[in-house]
């Protein structure tokens, strides 16, 4: 179902459990105004429910290319790019430029091209630390991506069950991020 007259693009990766919630972060986009589409990454195509989804915004899920003559389906120039929730390996990738999946194509083609680019990051201390990963957030921020990522001090042992864990992915900062980028 189209909802609104911005488009928003959401690019889910294989980040997992996180991934479950998308759907109520399309709801809650699409609430706001946001006509949204969704493109995946092919690792994530087994944590998410593409019908679902594609019932939800009433645009298929796209995670391989397609030749013109066989699709007909309108794409718009985004307003933004969500991608949530993003992973270690897409986060490199895109860093360094790497465009070997339609996900990634997407990124890179619309880098510096003013169209907001917001990155939710699930939480991860091993990642946290990784030098490379770390470097990358920091280019990827020089170029005007905004990265959510604030879990230098969770420590995860500790987290009792996946629900607790889930809970500390950043949905309401992504749409406090959007709400921001639809006025500027």
């Amino acid at each position: 179902m189209t909802v609104g007259n911005r488009a928003l693009y959401i690019v889910v990766c294989g980040g997992g459990y996180p991934a479950d919630d998308l759907p109520v972060f399309v709801k809650q986009a699409q609430s706001t105004g946001w006509d949204i589409r969704v493109v995946a990454t092919p690792s994530s195509l087994k944590f998410i429910d593409t019908g679902l989804l594609a019932n939800l915004t009433g645009h298929g899920v796209r995670s391989e290319y397609t030749l013109v003559e066989d699709d007909n389906e309108e794409r718009p120039v985004p307003d933004a790019i969500v991608v949530a929730p993003a992973t270690f390996n897409t986060v490199n990738k895109f860093a360094g430029g790497i465009s070997d999946t339609l996900a990634l194509s997407l990124l890179n083609e619309t880098i510096c091209s003013g169209i907001p680019i917001i990155i939710g990051l699930p939480p991860n201390p091993t990642h946290a630390k990784h030098p490379a990963f770390l470097a990358n957030i920091a280019t990827l921020r020089s170029w005007g991506v905004q990265v959510i990522f604030e879990y230098e001090d969770v420590v995860l042992e500790n987290v009792p069950d996946i629900e607790a864990w889930k809970a500390l992915f950043p949905w309401q900062k992504l749409l406090d991020a959007l709400e921001a980028a639809k006025t500027s």
